[in-house]
């Protein structure tokens, strides 16, 4: 145990942001450099190294948390990291991007606030990154097998990761020109600079995984064909269809899906454009979808300049402290102001858009909404509630409703699906095609991506015993598994 007193001396202190101002300048992660490494220990030393650490249930990947907790609070950086690589391909990535499920299953977070988990995970590999702890591991050996992954977001590189580096050759497909998928194009700078995307995918390529960005699978090459070429296929293409709002108006321009404008700011910033082709600047923006990518199209248009942001959400604003209905160690629905909240724009709960109203010119201009409630269970408007706001550009953060079907890759492969559109699988990741595996949203729909890196880790397994007959690959959660929710 770290320090058996170290909850009881010691408050709970997170990462340090710069301030507003000047990270509304430019496109840099919003927290000071180097901010966490001078507390992460006394943080670390909060950890109680329970007897039953419900943390390990919040996370799908079963990270070795007291474990690492404990080489932090003794500054052992390197035994930090292995413990933390044991579980987790990418911890840099789920240490900025993770909603942290296991935070809210922390024990100490029953009557105190939880351990800063995150923050002592992304500070251990940070650090291992500046000490070179981080290298490639090549196999040993290699097993003459082929393995083609579909996709290159988290699940799909940590699919890759272990079977390149249980010996067989594995070749990542990308339809984007770089790799990443969301990792790359859907997440703003501001949160996650690209740069530990690119350091991750040079250590796969020393490893020996190859990588073929600009090819669609479906389009460009046949998916059946391209199942031929392999010994096996992992289709990780993600959840990528994204729900549309059908109401009077949509046609009209400056209405577009969160996916079609989070990318050509990210590409700003890979130096494609020089400006976007699609910006907020000087325009009143709105954004539709109250989840984390609506608050990255918030941030991205404060950056960009909008003259005011408006955020909404059809669902009722969520209470500051876990309701009676969602107890401890489950993950919560809580109020959550992100850094794109702290910057400024408004948040309006409980309503919902009945329709666009455009100028002459075709350009949309207003979105009318009206209140909802909750009445025997139905949302339904409340009369008298209807107004309009300025709106020059929409985006529509709603969500994902399933895996593109429309580029031959379902149809062509003959894919069994669900009633929600997602890729059936059995317990082994297996589809209903010989040699076919799924992971990641692809399967289980639209989820986090700590979820995406246990199922790429899990599919691996199943494609290496398939192609050996036997694995010693980890598998951390099955495909029917769960979060921890009520």
């Amino acid at each position: 145990m770290a320090d058996p007193k170290g909850f009881l001396n010691h408050d709970r202190q997170g990462a340090c942001s710069r301030p507003v101002p000047e990270r509304l300048r430019d496109w840099n992660e919003v927290y000071v450099p180097g901010s966490l490494l001078p507390i992460i220990s006394t943080q670390a030393s909060r950890c109680m190294d329970c007897g039953i650490p419900f943390c390990h249930n919040g996370c799908p990947l079963g990270n070795l948390i007291p474990e690492w907790n404990d080489y932090a609070y003794r500054e052992n950086w390197q035994a930090a990291s292995e413990r933390l690589h044991a579980t987790n391909n990418f911890p840099e990535f789920t240490g900025r991007l993770c909603p942290a499920p296991c935070e809210s299953a922390c024990v100490l977070g029953i009557n105190q606030p939880a351990v800063t988990i995150k923050n002592v995970e992304v500070s251990i590999i940070d650090k291992a990154w500046e000490t070179g702890e981080v290298a490639p591991q090549a196999p040993e050996r290699l097993s003459g097998k082929t393995v083609a992954v579909i996709g290159s977001g988290p699940a799909g590189l940590a699919a890759a990761q272990q079977l390149t580096r249980a010996g067989h050759t594995v070749a990542v497909y990308e339809r984007a020109d770089r790799i990443g998928g969301l990792l790359r194009y859907g997440i703003p700078e501001f949160k996650m600079e690209k740069r530990h995307i690119n350091r991750r995918i040079e250590q796969m390529r020393a490893e020996g995984t190859k990588f073929r960005t600009g090819v669609e699978i479906g389009r460009d090459i046949d998916a059946m064909k391209l199942r031929k070429r392999y010994d096996a296929v992992v289709v990780a293409a993600g959840a990528t269809v994204s729900r549309d709002l059908p109401v009077p108006g949509r046609e009209l321009r400056g209405i577009h899906f969160a996916m079609e404008y989070l990318p050509l700011a990210n590409k700003v910033q890979e130096g494609d454009f020089v400006a976007p082709p699609l910006t907020a600047e000087g325009k009143h923006v709105v954004v539709i979808g109250g989840g984390d990518t609506g608050a990255d199209c918030v941030g991205t248009a404060h950056r960009q300049g909008a003259l005011s942001v408006t955020q909404l959400e059809i669902m009722p604003r969520p209470g500051e402290d876990r309701a009676d209905g969602q107890p401890w160690p489950t993950f919560p629905m809580l109020y959550k102001v992100t850094s794109a909240h702290e910057e400024g724009g408004e948040r309006v709960y409980s309503v919902s858009t009945t329709h666009f109203e455009g100028d002459e010119d075709g350009n949309v201009q207003s979105l009318h909404l009206v209140e909802v409630e909750f009445v025997d269970g139905k949302l339904v408007r409340k009369p008298g509630t209807e107004r309009s706001i300025p709106a020059q550009l929409v985006t529509l953060a709603m969500g994902f409703t399933g895996t593109d079907q429309e580029n031959g890759l379902v149809a062509q492969f003959g894919l069994e699906l669900d009633g929600r559109g997602n890729i059936v699988r059995d317990e082994d990741y297996l589809t209903n095609v010989p040699g076919v595996y799924v992971a990641g949203d692809a399967g289980r729909g639209q989820s986090l991506i700590v979820w995406a890196i246990a199922e790429g880790r899990s599919a691996a397994r199943g494609v290496d015993r398939f192609l050996t007959g036997a694995s010693d690959l980890p598998a951390p959660i099955r495909p029917t598994d769960r979060s921890l929710t009520v």
